[in-house]
């Protein structure tokens, strides 16, 4: 199914059949309408799934931000491939009422470049798992390059796509943002020329840190709320921000707080590197002297891993306390309803045995 349309378009086009293409509809109509509250549901990927209630000043001024920070003008091509129930797939919908562009609006899939021969977008938002898939399919990687401006979110880039990346021709950004404050309110390049360790915070949106060190976020996108996150953030300059991890994947081990995010990409890394395939996440077990032990989990694949030598490689890359003191291997990680990994339980079955 593609539906194609624009805001000038729909408003004689046909209530389309398809039940998905129908959502879209609904919402854009309604947009036009006039409608000032929207409900958003949040994914629960970094909380409880809930409803919120969001304003149209706050999704306009966040479609207006993505317009000016990644040039796209009126009559930007654009792949709406993401789900139309979350804010993602909703920020497409009302940029391209706002910013008058032309959509091309699919069923979200893992790989939704199969829908189209020739692609030929100037704009797509996706997340990392559909580029990931793209660019594993012989029948779509050669198209990527056709696809304009790329912006990922919702999950972290892993080192083997940052490597696909690189060697792509069209621009790809991270983007840094929540259904809280309507989508991304930060940007960092991924390549061409150079990839960006910083998020750039885009302009209107004030930003700082608390007592622990987890960024808050204030603009028009937030209604002017005080936003305040869990995320650890290294605040580099007056405009821009470095993502050190979730303040919940911080342990304190021996007086010392080690940042299991920092850690898990130092380890990917690692196995990049030495061709290893294995899943795999840091944790920690209790301890007498320590408090928290961290230690790492891999699932095994068939593939032996040296496990001194790898861990004296992780311990040349990274602090001793930053290196885990026991290597666990496991058949199967636990997930989630989500296809998420669950760590906890996850170590749990594996240490009540």
């Amino acid at each position: 199914m593609i539906w194609n349309t624009n805001s000038n378009l729909i408003k004689t086009q046909p209530v389309p059949d398809d039940p998905y293409a129908r959502k879209a509809y609904d919402f854009m109509i309604s947009w036009l309408a006039g409608k000032e509250v929207f409900i958003l549901h949040t994914s629960g990927s970094t909380g409880i799934p809930k409803d919120i209630e969001i304003k149209r000043a706050q999704l306009r001024s966040s479609a207006l931000l993505t317009g000016t920070a990644l040039n796209l003008p009126k009559g930007t091509r654009a792949l709406v491939c993401l789900n139309v129930n979350y804010i993602a797939g909703i920020m497409m919908l009302v940029r391209g009422m706002e910013l008058e562009w032309e959509l091309s609006i699919i069923i979200p899939s893992s790989n939704p470049l199969l829908e189209f021969e020739n692609p030929g977008f100037d704009f797509v938002s996706m997340v990392p798992l559909q580029l990931s898939t793209i660019l594993s399919d012989e029948k779509t990687k050669s198209k990527v390059n056709s696809l304009g401006k790329i912006l990922l979110g919702g999950a972290p880039v892993n080192v083997s796509l940052q490597k696909q990346i690189d060697h792509l021709n069209v621009a790809v950004y991270q983007s840094y943002g929540m259904t809280e404050t309507v989508s991304h309110i930060a940007l960092k390049k991924l390549n061409n020329p150079v990839c960006e360790n910083d998020y750039t915070v885009l302009p209107g949106v004030n930003f700082g840190v608390d007592d622990r060190g987890c960024i808050f976020l204030q603009g028009a996108v937030t209604n002017d709320d005080k936003i305040q996150t869990n995320d650890l953030v290294e605040i580099t300059s007056e405009n821009t921000f470095n993502w050190l991890g979730r303040v919940d994947n911080v342990i304190n081990s021996g007086g010392v707080k080690v940042v299991l995010d920092k850690v898990d990409h130092v380890i990917a890394e690692l196995f990049y590197e030495s061709g290893y395939s294995n899943n795999f996440f840091s944790w920690y077990e209790k301890d007498e002297k320590l408090g928290q032990k961290l230690i790492l989990i891999i699932q095994k694949n068939g593939q032996e891993l040296p496990v001194l030598s790898l861990l004296e490689e992780i311990r040349k890359r990274i602090s001793t306390y930053e290196t885990p003191k026991h290597v666990y291997f496991v058949e199967e990680f636990i997930k989630t309803p989500t296809d998420k990994i669950d760590k906890r339980r996850t170590v749990y079955e594996l240490l009540s045995h």
